[in-house]
């Protein structure tokens, strides 16, 4: 048991910054190599991965292909994407897709025992798979397990990561604090996974505590960082004056629901895809309705009618605490048509910074390595799952 920072092994095993989906994933694709991972909080805590709803996309249905995969994620990212990283993260899917359920992970099925798909915007094909409504908490809860079987793998929590130790323009180790202790630990090797940028925004459904530490080290450094204006925001946030703000998933669109005003119209019918084109779409779209003096609703009446509380019973679980499995109760009543908005930062009803999408460290020569500007550093690479995003706002 690790009592103290001084305690912490200081052998030159690989470090990894952060325990969140992207680096426990990483340590555990390093087994049987030792590796260290340093944790902010109790694993499980703490981390924005957990939090995730809907689930995650890949080319795995009966009706589906990388190839139409890739060209949903070519349109979505309208001109902005790198068509070669955009096919290698979309190949990857289904692969990566086994790997989590080869881990554990319980994703829902269907009666006939095939993975059950869910349809989100800017998808032509069901290809989200899922874990009822808590995707996040299910992935995490399977990879926790993994790790803590692993023997090559030490997370110790409550670890501080403060800066990256360079010399001669290498990365040697990294400087941390535990209990008000402070020690460097040296490595050649090190993984930058500790989370976005979210926290810094006044709305967000990210943890307060995502406000760019790996980002902010890499700079320190020297880093490059590429295309940071990319921050993608979730188009319908929960308004319940909570901070983080929980959010209504955007599998509930992509089973019917509509998105509405005060008056019963739905705002979106003339536009495309509806309330199924990009994220970035969507958003603006609420956030131009509103300001021009409009309440906008997410309306599931006629999708999932039943299938959400209603009068004084719980919300559904899409409108649950951020990061928990019990949705938070309310003292009035919960009608299946939920009061959600969304905007931009820094506005006064501002909307939900939900992901940054430019979050990676990259060398010089772009590419899909994970490799920085300064050597022996990685920054772990977008998993498959996020192929519907990509390198831009508009995506799914």
């Amino acid at each position: 048991m690790i009592g103290s920072v001084r305690d912490l092994p200081d052998d030159g095993r690989p470090i990894i910054v952060g325990a969140g989906l992207a680096g426990l994933l990483a340590a555990l694709r390093l087994t049987p190599m030792p590796v260290l991972v340093l944790a902010g909080a109790p694993l499980g805590e703490g981390a924005a991965s957990g939090w995730s709803q809907g689930g995650l996309a890949a080319a795995v249905g009966p009706d589906d292909s990388t190839a139409l995969h890739l060209q949903d994620t070519l349109a979505a990212g309208d001109g902005l994407c790198e068509p070669g990283v955009a096919a290698r993260v979309v190949n990857e899917g289904p692969g990566v897709v086994a790997e989590l359920l080869a881990l554990g992970v319980a994703f829902d099925r269907d009666a006939s025992g095939g993975l059950r798909l869910g349809l989100e915007a800017a998808h032509g094909r069901r290809r989200i798979v899922h874990a009822a409504d808590a995707t996040g908490t299910a992935i995490m809860r399977a990879l926790i397990a993994a790790v803590r079987r692993s023997a090559s793998v030490l997370v110790v929590e409550g670890v501080q990561a403060r800066r990256l130790i360079v010399e001669n323009n290498v990365v040697c180790g990294v400087a941390v604090t535990r209990d008000g202790r402070a020690a460097v630990l040296r490595s050649g090797r090190v993984v930058l996974a500790s989370g976005g940028i979210g926290g810094l925004f006044a709305h967000s459904t990210n943890p307060r505590g995502a406000i760019g530490l790996g980002l902010a080290m890499a700079a320190r450094t020297g880093a490059d960082l590429a295309d940071m204006e990319f921050v993608q925001f979730h188009p319908t946030a929960l308004d319940i004056g909570a901070d983080p703000m929980p959010l209504v998933s955007e599998a509930v669109r992509g089973e019917g629901a509509t998105l509405i005003d005060e008056t019963g119209t739905r705002f979106l019918a003339g536009l495309g895809r509806a309330e199924l084109e990009p994220r970035d779409i969507v958003a603006r779209a609420v956030w131009r309705h509103i300001q021009l003096g409009h309440r906008v609703f997410v309306d599931a009446r006629a999708s999932l009618g039943t299938r959400l509380p209603s009068g004084s019973r719980r919300l559904p679980p899409s409108a649950a605490t951020p990061g928990s499995t019990r949705p938070r109760r309310r003292s009035r009543s919960v009608r299946p048509r939920i009061s959600t908005w969304a905007a931009l930062p820094r506005m006064p009803r501002g909307g939900a910074a939900w992901m940054g999408c430019g979050r990676r460290v990259r060398s010089p020569a772009p590419g899909c390595t994970g490799r920085t500007a300064l050597p022996a550093t990685r920054c772990w690479r977008p998993p498959p799952w996020l192929a519907g995003w990509r390198k831009t706002s508009r995506a799914a």
